[in-house]
């Protein structure tokens, strides 16, 4: 897989980040503190990529991404990701998580279940747990068992899973400490 470019932009979450290739998009990065901590993050996971405008199905690929974040309703399926390098358990995994409109949730345990693999909701978790394209792959949109938000990868853990998922209108339960 080869990145040609990557950039920053800002969402209504904080500054996200961006790479493609020639087969789509390779990457997408949740806001990990400052633009300059994205940007450090980027260049050291595509040091061959650099940073530039995006072209135009990228470009479109991250309007798009604002305007969920927004809180408009758009499935974003229409973005391309290179799934080059990606095992193909992980790969079934996101095409099914792919699926889930906004504003709705499945568990670990329902993708397993249209896997055809009941019992391997662990190893739903952990593939989403290494997704590479969080948003464009809704990884947030997918619950634990009883609906229970479970663990969430990116910077702010669960409380940034449930804020993407109460933008897109989800019913979430509250955080019980």
């Amino acid at each position: 897989m080869t990145t040609l470019g990557y950039t920053l932009f800002g969402t209504a979450i904080g500054h996200c980040g961006l790479a493609w290739g020639e087969h789509g998009v390779t990457a997408v990065h949740l806001p990990d503190g400052a633009p300059a901590t994205m940007r450090a993050r980027l260049r050291a996971a595509f040091p061959e990529a650099a940073e530039s405008a995006p072209p135009a199905e990228v470009q479109a690929a991250i309007d798009d991404i604002v305007a969920l974040l927004n809180g408009e309703r758009r499935d974003l399926l229409g973005i391309t990701v290179d799934y080059q390098g990606v095992p193909e358990f992980n790969r079934r995994v996101y095409e099914i998580a792919r699926t889930i409109p906004p504003g709705r949730t499945l568990t670990y345990g329902d993708i397993a279940h249209r896997l055809g693999m009941p019992g391997s909701a662990q190893a739903v978790g952990q593939a989403l747990g290494h997704n590479p394209f969080p948003i464009v792959v809704p990884c947030h949109r997918v619950l634990a068992a009883g609906r229970r938000m479970g663990g969430f990868s990116a910077r702010g853990g669960v409380e940034t899973k449930r804020q993407m998922l109460i933008i897109e209108g989800a019913d979430v339960q509250p955080t019980l400490f």
